[in-house]
């Protein structure tokens, strides 16, 4: 491909190569520079991909893309945003794949793995549509499972995922938009067809710094579809739609004046259930995952189906079929007579939602164990401490990923919240200890929630990531157990 077609939708401040110039690849990381390639020289979180450029010219490429004038003679493009200069080449590179599909994105704090799984299903069942799935628990074409180590991928590996599944004849992508995706541009250039909002938490305020800074993050993707589904019963729901650029869709629980709404909302152990009201007409509800925020995850979805076109009647019989998403109040085999749920809380509203939900449900003592990941938000470990004693009547305070972090020091920040709280507690820092801990000192009908890791197979220490499933550690001290 010449440079002058990779580049036309960029905006160039100084073109200091030829247009002719034939380009056989993209890269951003100098590592995996091949001849032939344009070099994106974006800045990281460590370090700074100018410093690169020399090491990417030593690889052999053709032309650098980058914010400065290289010091080192080499043909170069001059942009002033280089993440939004990758997104938009990458795109054209592949050949716009998204452009050739419909492309669903849906962002907000909580509910976003729930919503796309349900999306995906809803999708399959009522139009026999093939659907590609990008998220959080991984990424999927039709049926195929690929792992993924982001939410929302680089942006030239999301083109080229785009790519494998407009070739595997994905008629629709379902995707989770996170907040970092939308401001370092990772989604710049995509054409989304519906984008829904869930809601929005304490979350990254490590990297956004304030609830403010978060929102608006969250609202650019209502400025890059063409139908916006939002839930108006979020207290940030006037943040998405002031500037949003779309036609707007709302749905509400709460007997808001919404375009979709739930009334008659049961709740149950065995899932929700509620009638759906559109448009004058209403349809009965069934969904067999549990908790509150089930009716939020089933209206969404629903919301972002009638936008597709797809009947009400239709969008509820979908739900009907539906089932729930690992690590998202997941039931785990036991073998007597106590629950083990595992689930992905990781916010202070997740872990809310989850126990609320559970303590609807149980008779017998609701016990959450949970830690905090390190290098993330400080601010939402007494929080979450509280919480946790608030709506539990047993806390085992334990690691998440400590990462960089000392984690009995992160276990420290966390106690903070349980200070002056009547709920007992304990703290034990290995938390597959803490699992068995946990097992060997249940009661009759407890409910025990391993909260925070949700599908996670995984445990990240200083740099490394560990393997540890807790299905697996679950399961291997019952046999333990039951062997003695």
């Amino acid at each position: 491909m010449k440079l002058s077609e990779l580049i036309k939708n960029v905006e160039v401040a100084e073109l200091a190569a030829s247009p002719d110039c034939e380009i056989g690849g993209i890269s951003y990381d100098s590592r995996t520079t091949k001849p032939g390639d344009v070099f994106v020289a974006i800045s990281g979180f460590a370090t700074d991909g100018y410093k690169y450029i020399p090491s990417a010219a030593e690889k052999g490429a053709a032309v650098v893309i980058c914010d400065r004038v290289p010091q080192i003679e080499i043909p170069y493009v001059l942009v002033g945003d280089c993440r939004k200069a990758l997104a938009l080449i990458s795109r054209e590179f592949f050949g716009d794949p998204a452009g050739k599909m419909k492309i669903i994105g849906v962002t907000g704090t909580n509910g976003k793995t729930t919503t796309t799984y349900l999306l995906k299903h809803l999708l399959e069942k009522t139009i026999g549509a093939r659907v590609g799935l990008i998220g959080t628990n991984g990424n999927m074409i039709g049926d195929e499972f690929i792992h993924t180590e982001r939410t929302t991928p680089e942006s030239f590996e999301l083109q080229q995922l785009f790519a494998q599944m407009n070739e595997a004849g994905c008629t629709h992508v379902v995707m989770e938009v996170s907040s970092h995706s939308l401001v370092l541009s990772r989604v710049a250039g995509i054409d989304f067809t519906v984008g829904a909002f869930t809601n929005l938490t304490q979350d990254h305020l490590d990297f956004h710094h304030t609830m403010d800074e978060y929102a608006h993050a969250k609202a650019m993707l209502f400025r890059s579809c063409r139908v916006g589904c939002i839930n108006i019963d979020d207290s940030w729901a006037d943040v998405m739609m002031k500037d949003a650029s779309c036609k707007l869709m709302t749905y509400s629980a709460e007997g808001k004046d919404a375009s979709l709404t739930a009334r008659d909302i049961k709740l149950s152990a065995k899932g929700v259930s509620f009638t759906a009201c559109f448009d004058g007409k209403t349809e009965p509800v069934n969904l067999a995952i549990p908790g509150r925020f089930s009716v939020y995850n089933a209206l969404n979805t629903i919301a972002v189906g009638l936008a597709l076109g797809i009947s009400l009647d239709d969008c509820a019989k979908a739900m009907e079929t539906a089932h729930g998403v690992k690590g998202r109040m997941e039931l785990v085999p036991t073998d007597g007579d106590y629950t083990i749920v595992i689930d992905y809380a990781h916010t202070p509203d997740a872990l809310e939602n989850a126990l609320k939900a559970l303590r609807a449900e149980n008779a017998g003592r609701l016990v959450v164990l949970f830690g905090c990941g390190g290098d993330r938000d400080r601010t939402k470990r007494p929080i979450m401490g509280a919480i946790a004693a608030d709506n539990a009547d047993f806390v085992i305070v334990t690691s998440d990923n400590p990462r960089t972090e000392e984690p009995q020091a992160i276990i420290e920040e966390i106690i903070v919240g349980l200070e002056g709280k009547k709920t007992e507690h304990v703290t034990i820092c290995d938390r597959a200890e803490a699992i068995r801990w946990a097992i060997d000192n249940h009661r009759a009908n407890d409910v025990i929630l391993l909260a925070g890791k949700g599908h996670e197979d995984y445990q990240v220490v200083g740099h490394e990531k560990h393997h540890m499933d807790e299905r697996e550690i679950v399961a291997e001290h019952i046999e333990k157990r039951n062997k003695k």
